[in-house]
């Protein structure tokens, strides 16, 4: 073979590879923006809040516990810029070089009219139309379409707009407590509002010997985040001392009682000073007796006389 016939042969071969690769219409870049927001945690910490007084003088006590969480919050704007081209099609020429021609000679004729008016046309007129024919009748770039656009991520930049604090208390909801009560340590749980609900007379601590336990110490853990928070609660002697007679008082079976001795049970937490429990009593055996209307009003005429309580009508229970 010839040096001329390779020649031609080589020369074939890249124009037919540029026909097929062509080249991208590049367009106009594309910018997004949004705002970000970025948390930095400063400051980490779980608190219990035993209430008033600190030294316990009745069984029931509410704790409160939140975890607070201290955040430095920066805000950003971001900007991101696309390149945008419209991909190259062979194909496409078929129509796009006859169009082109078309937009070519439209265009010489729309800038000459523009002289005789003064350069009042559009743009979109004497220069779109010029690019649009002029790209048409390019074999290797197809015209620019924004159906068939493709992108790419061609820069990102942030710019700072503000930076503050911001305080976050949310309750410790549904989590585990630990109370430690002497050798012995119990796990309670808090409600949906973060609130411990500690009852010296109801299990777990009904079932401990209290008489010689003076705090109450008390201990809730992330483990995630390697945070903690404690606490202390004080047992008066006074409640200590009544912590026996007071649950026999309340769980002792009631059936097997007379109405003087649920009278007297009422009566005797009263005198200890344990009003809630008596006022919960009460009602228990007014719901006890519901079905013996004669036995209840019975009990309420004895509890009335024996005590001068205003006792709730059960009518209206």
């Amino acid at each position: 073979m010839s040096k001329r016939s390779t020649s031609t042969l080589g020369g074939a071969a890249l124009c037919g590879a540029l026909l097929l690769s062509g080249c991208a219409n590049q367009m106009s870049q594309r910018s997004d923006h949004e705002e970000r927001v970025e948390r930095k945690l400063l400051e980490h910490s779980l608190q219990i809040d035993v209430g008033e007084p600190k030294v316990m003088e009745l069984p029931q006590r509410r704790v409160r516990i939140h975890e607070q969480k201290r955040f430095e919050v920066t805000e950003y704007e971001v900007t991101r810029r696309y390149d945008r081209y419209t991909p190259y099609q062979p194909w496409r020429e078929v129509y796009e070089i006859p169009l082109g021609a078309v937009a070519v000679v439209a265009g010489i004729g729309a800038n000459v009219v523009n002289v005789f008016t003064l350069g009042n046309l559009p743009s979109s007129v004497t220069h779109d139309w010029l690019s649009y024919g002029l790209d048409g009748l390019n074999p290797f770039m197809n015209t620019q379409s924004n159906g068939r656009a493709q992108q790419n991520l061609a820069g990102i930049s942030e710019v700072e707009k503000s930076k503050h604090e911001e305080l976050v208390n949310l309750p410790w909801s549904e989590r585990l407590v630990e109370v430690k009560a002497g050798k012995l340590t119990h796990e309670l749980t808090t409600d949906r509002n973060g609130m411990l609900r500690l009852n010296l007379l109801d299990s777990p601590f009904s079932e401990q010997n209290l008489n010689h336990i003076g705090t109450l110490h008390l201990q809730v853990v992330d483990e995630e985040n390697g945070v903690r928070g404690d606490a202390s609660l004080l047992v008066s002697g006074n409640l200590r001392g009544k912590l026996l007679e007071a649950h026999d008082l309340i769980f002792d079976d009631l059936e097997d009682d007379d109405v003087g001795q649920w009278v007297h049970r009422v009566k005797r937490l009263s005198e200890l000073g344990l009003e809630e429990e008596a006022s919960e009593l009460e009602q228990s055996l007014v719901e006890l007796t519901r079905n013996d209307p004669e036995l209840q009003q019975d009990f309420l005429r004895s509890l009335t006389k024996a005590t001068g309580r205003l006792v709730a009508d059960p009518g209206a229970q």
